[in-house]
C-alpha cells in the first residue's frame, strides 16, 4: 500500500497508522486526503489548551507542522522531508471540546524545497483559527 492509500483508509476515523508518535498522540481523523492536499479533522483535548482552557498556539503550530508533513508523503517520494521554517498567523481560538479542520494546500512542489500551506478552521468553516505557511528540504535520509 501506498502512503496516501494508507491515510485514505483511515478516512472518516483516527488515524491511528501514523508512523509518527506525535501524530498519533495529535489523534487526527482523516476527512480526505489526496496527492498535495489533506484534511484532517481533531478535537481539542484538555491536554492541548493553555491555562484559559483554550487551544495552545504551540499545538496549533504542531498540528500545522504535523499536517503538512503528511501531506508531502502523498508524493510518494523515498526520502523524508524536514522542515526548514513555519510561518503562523493566529486569528482566533477555540476551546477544549471543540472540533478543528486542518486543510493543507502544496503551493510549490520543487525538487528540494516545497511551500505548503495550512489552515485550521473551527467545526463550522465559518472562522479561521489559525493559517501557516512551511518550507520543507526533502533530506536523504529514507523514509519510514
Amino acid at each position: 500500500m501506498t502512503a496516501l492509500e494508507v491515510i485514505r483508509s483511515f478516512t472518516g476515523r483516527e488515524f491511528s497508522g501514523s508512523p509518527s508518535p506525535f501524530t498519533r498522540w495529535l489523534k487526527p481523523i482523516v476527512v480526505s486526503a489526496d496527492v498535495g492536499r489533506l484534511v484532517f479533522r481533531y478535537q481539542v483535548r484538555k491536554e492541548m489548551t493553555n491555562p484559559v482552557h483554550i487551544l495552545h498556539g504551540g499545538v496549533s503550530a504542531a498540528i500545522i507542522d504535523d499536517i503538512i508533513g503528511a501531506t508531502l508523503f502523498s508524493y510518494e517520494e523515498p526520502n523524508f522531508y524536514t522542515t526548514l521554517n513555519n510561518v503562523i498567523d493566529y486569528f482566533s481560538t477555540a476551546s477544549e471540546g471543540d472540533m478543528i479542520t486542518a486543510e493543507t494546500l502544496v503551493i510549490k512542489k520543487g525538487g528540494r524545497i516545497s511551500n505548503v500551506q495550512c489552515e485550521i478552521w473551527n467545526a463550522d468553516h465559518n472562522r479561521m483559527i489559525a493559517r501557516g505557511y512551511s518550507n520543507l528540504l526533502l533530506t536523504n535520509k529514507p523514509r519510514i
